[in-house]
């Protein structure tokens, strides 16, 4: 629970993703820590993390909610370093069919981390639109576009 203020802070500062409340960062440390993962500089301090949860309807499916990494950190493949690490932890404990996210069209850097992340793995990557624009309350908001990567082979 102690990360929940340092991702806050990286989410906050990534200028990219949708900030919740640091508060919902706090429980998403506590609640979903197993399904989750955080990269630390030499002094320990958060710098990276990968935030997900295991699908209630599709026990084998993580949903990765938010990546982010500090500027200081990017472009060095510790998003993509994060996601191999926390896929594969997820796969020992429990079994993971696929891996599903969501990235807005002008997301680019998402895009290249979860196409690669398919490429790496060799599985498939579908992409559909998971949520119209025109479904979010702010009516600015880009459509959602859902990726499911997978199936995953045993």
């Amino acid at each position: 629970m102690e990360d929940g203020a340092a991702i806050w802070r990286i989410a906050r500062d990534s200028e990219v993703l949708d900030l919740n409340s640091s508060y919902s960062y706090l429980l998403w440390c506590r609640d979903f820590a197993a399904t989750s993962v955080v990269a630390r500089d030499e002094t320990g301090e958060p710098v990276a993390f990968v935030t997900g949860y295991i699908r209630p309807d599709h026990p084998e499916t993580l949903v990765v909610w938010q990546v982010a990494v500090e500027p200081g950190h990017r472009g060095t493949g510790l998003a993509a370093k994060l996601l191999d690490s926390l896929t594969a932890r997820v796969a020992a404990v429990q079994g993971l069919a696929s891996v599903e996210t969501t990235v807005t069209p002008d997301n680019t850097a998402s895009d290249r981390l979860f196409t690669s992340y398919a490429l790496r793995h060799d599985v498939g990557l579908e992409r559909e639109v998971l949520f119209d624009g025109g479904l979010f309350p702010e009516g600015s908001h880009l459509s959602e576009v859902l990726y499911r990567i997978g199936p995953f082979h045993a």
